[in-house]
């Protein structure tokens, strides 16, 4: 299990048996039994996330795809946007951008996990993630083409921008998240955003 980051195994498939998984097994368990499932070295990896993160999921992917949309940059998936980002890889990341240029011809796949490498990939940290696993996604995703990586802490009410595997920045509740070359205007207030996750009503 170390290739995958060593996960809690209930969260690994032992059916089909680890290492003969192949992305059909992916389609599969998601028509029979509504699980998403990542694909690693032919291991199915069910994608933990609880309410809370998911919530945060949601508001990211709103600011988010509310910029794309206003300037019809690309696509945003959020947390069942499962990719197959090289030939025996698939990811889940929770929020995604997807520019058009990277999108054979310019049109949404119909698809039920397209071969298509996000630019944008965000992580909301749950209690089912090892610091082991986020390594491995991290690898994943630079080695396929992804070009900027955030990982949301909201525990720790912190993020962290990955602009290569070496190329780190933490953020603070004082600083905010910006979209770079890859969107360049987008911005996003960490105060804001944990504020959404403190919200009451």
């Amino acid at each position: 299990m170390t290739r995958l980051g060593n996960p809690p195994l209930e969260r690994v498939r032992f059916h089909p048996a680890p290492g003969t998984a192949t992305l059909r097994d992916v389609i599969e368990v998601r028509r029979r039994e509504g699980r998403i499932c990542e694909l690693v070295g032919g291991v199915l990896l069910e994608k933990p996330m609880g309410d809370e993160e998911s919530q945060l999921a949601v508001f990211i992917g709103e600011m988010l795809n509310a910029f794309v949309r206003k300037r019809n940059l690309g696509v945003c998936s959020g947390e069942a946007g499962t990719k197959q980002i090289k030939p025996n890889i698939v990811r889940i990341p929770d929020v995604s951008f997807t520019s058009w240029d990277r999108i054979p011809g310019r049109k949404r796949s119909r698809k039920p996990v397209p071969r298509l490498v996000p630019n944008l990939a965000i992580e909301i940290l749950s209690a089912g993630n090892t610091p082991a696993e986020m390594k491995a996604k991290r690898q994943d995703y630079f080695d396929a083409g992804v070009e900027l990586v955030w990982e949301i802490d909201p525990k720790q009410r912190i993020a962290t921008v990955y602009r290569s595997l070496t190329d780190v920045r933490v953020l603070t509740e004082n600083d905010r998240l910006e979209g770079e070359h890859v969107l360049p205007g987008f911005e996003l207030s960490l105060a804001e955003l944990f504020g959404e996750w403190d919200r009451q009503g």
